[in-house]
């Protein structure tokens, strides 16, 4: 049964109830505990909580450490985890989830484990819905209109309105109500962000002075013991040197692999390189508060200026595909009719002149004495040879149109203070990563202009919002499809950002890892179930 039948048939019936499987001391099933899993991580995570997180490194992180009230498995399908079940009213527009009673959140040190309530979860939505708490997730949970404690094991959530695929949306991870030290909302500087505890299959043991992120195995988790007894996230400045550290046995596993490095990789029989397609997909971001920038001719004639078939063969070696607008490829409502625009850098300087400006004694081109000089930052942590790579080559391809791109380098946190709060900056190249809800509000709704919000360029358009919260309104699966078409074509149009391309990306792993699933955008979702024989554990 797939997701999208799955909540159907849940908006029709008045009470549909779904058991939770047995828990389990211990798995018993044939396979070995023990064993360390070192994995490469390029960069390092800002916060390890689910709620602040904005980025994969500190996601992956939360996805070994909490829990959410469902889960999806290793077929898409929806299941239990700390809801044992759940039903949902025939109108669809509340659902009571009954918890599990066995749950216990990690240990604090020198106390006791307290027990999962549906405190907990009231808790969890509040303090993530509330105005001062900086989430990205706020605006996939504002279709909630409140939260209701039924019992000490059983919580109830009345909707606005009916949604399509409700039911996964309730996989947020739950925090613990005695977790971070300010009850009311959570900022960067609570300690719990960097110090979490939570209810999942391994507890944050230690931080070292290099950054490495070290769990072990719970042992009371109510799914079992994991079977793998400690994962150390290691993080690396540079990806050569990561790959490396794998071929020289220094780390087990790579999350992603460079592309560049998949053939030796792939010609060592010591490892396994297992695809897996996330949701996500590059861009160019334009700041459109900059008037330069706020007329959609110069942002395509951008777009046409630059070589995407040229960098995705040169520097990813032809791993991706080339997209044309806000949805990756892989996503039901990607709209297959819209072709990328083709490079063409005639058409390019013809959209500039277009717009007013001409070349200046210098050949940058200009309009009312204002040359078209720009600023593309990126962070230094992000400096990999890939992304400088990208980076220099659009600076290349605009100059050859006539733009001046300066390519400004800048540490973590003040890059992400000149983006998302000071938005002193003319370009950005980033990545999003989807479910599959395909909900791009937060990066293009103008209720998320604003300081820490994902609309960083102050993209505004009335016809844009109006069809975003028509998507979700909207609860035929087709009906939706096409809506979300009709904003492909839009915004493609628009070109708020040159949409560059959806990577196929591949993790690098010693075969000594087993039974290893990786799921597309939420990586160590069954790493509980992966293990290591006992012959090849150190």
């Amino acid at each position: 049964m797939t997701r999208t039948s799955l909540v159907v048939l849940l908006s029709l019936a008045t009470a549909l109830t779904v058991p939770a499987g047995s828990q389990a001391e211990s798995k018993k099933d044939g396979r070995s505990d023990g064993g360390v899993l070192g994995y490469g991580e390029y960069g390092r995570p800002a916060t390890l909580d689910p709620i602040t997180s904005n980025e994969m490194i500190s996601v992956r992180i939360t996805e070994l450490v909490f829990n959410g009230l469902v889960a999806i498995d290793e077929k898409q399908e929806i299941v239990p985890d700390l809801a044992e079940r759940w039903e949902a009213s025939k109108d669809g527009r509340t659902y009571a989830f009954f918890l599990r009673k066995d749950v216990t959140w990690h240990p604090k040190e020198g106390e006791e484990a307290r027990p999962f309530t549906a405190d907990d979860v009231v808790f969890t939505y509040n303090i993530m819905m509330h105005p001062k708490t900086i989430t990205p997730l706020k605006v996939r949970y504002e279709f909630i209109e409140k939260v209701e404690k039924l019992g000490d094991h059983a919580v109830q959530f009345t909707l606005k309105r009916p949604i399509l695929n409700a039911l996964a949306k309730f996989s947020f991870k739950v925090i613990p109500k005695h977790g971070p030290s300010n009850p009311l909302y959570l900022t960067r500087e609570d300690p719990f962000v960097q110090r979490p505890i939570g209810t999942g299959p391994y507890i944050l043991r230690n931080i070292t002075a290099d950054r490495e992120v070290i769990l072990v195995a719970n042992e009371k988790y109510f799914r079992g013991r994991p079977h793998i007894d400690k994962f150390i996230a290691k993080p690396f400045a540079d990806q050569n040197i990561m790959s490396q550290a794998l071929m020289f046995n220094a780390i087990d596993m790579i999350v992603l692999v460079n592309p560049r490095d998949l053939p030796e990789i792939q010609g060592d029989k010591r490892f396994i390189l297992q695809p897996y397609n996330a949701l996500s997909y590059a861009f160019f971001s334009y700041n459109l508060r900059n008037p330069l920038l706020a007329d959609k001719r110069v942002r395509r004639a951008f777009t046409h200026a630059v070589n995407r078939e040229e960098m995705l063969e040169a520097f990813f070696n032809k791993q991706g595909t080339i997209i044309s607008g806000p949805f990756a490829p892989g996503s039901w409502a990607y709209n297959l009719d819209v072709q990328p625009l083709p490079f063409d850098p005639q058409r390019a300087i013809a959209l500039l002149n277009e717009a007013g400006f001409t070349p200046g004694p210098d050949g940058v081109m200009q309009k009312d004495g204002k040359k078209l000089s720009l600023s593309l930052k990126v962070p230094i942590e992000k400096e990999s040879e890939a992304v400088k790579r990208v980076v220099l080559a659009f600076q290349n391809y605009l100059k050859n149109v006539g733009v001046a791109v300066r390519v400004e380098f800048k540490e973590w946190q003040a890059w992400k203070a000149d983006v998302f709060l000071e938005h002193n900056f003319d370009i950005i190249l980033a990545s999003w990563v989807f479910d599959d809800s395909a909900d791009i509000s937060s990066l293009f709704h103008s209720a998320e202009i604003g300081a820490w919000k994902n609309n960083f360029g102050g993209y505004s358009n009335p016809e844009v919002d109006g069809l975003i919260v028509e998507s979700k309104l909207t609860l035929d699966h087709e009906k939706r499809r096409t809506i979300n078409r009709k904003l492909h074509a839009l915004l493609a149009d628009e070109a708020p950002y040159t949409f560059l391309w959806t990577l196929t990306n591949y993790s690098g792993y010693h075969k000594k890892v087993r039974r290893v699933a990786i799921h597309p955008y939420k990586f160590f979702s069954f790493a509980d179930e992966w293990f290591v024989p006992e012959s090849e554990q150190k």
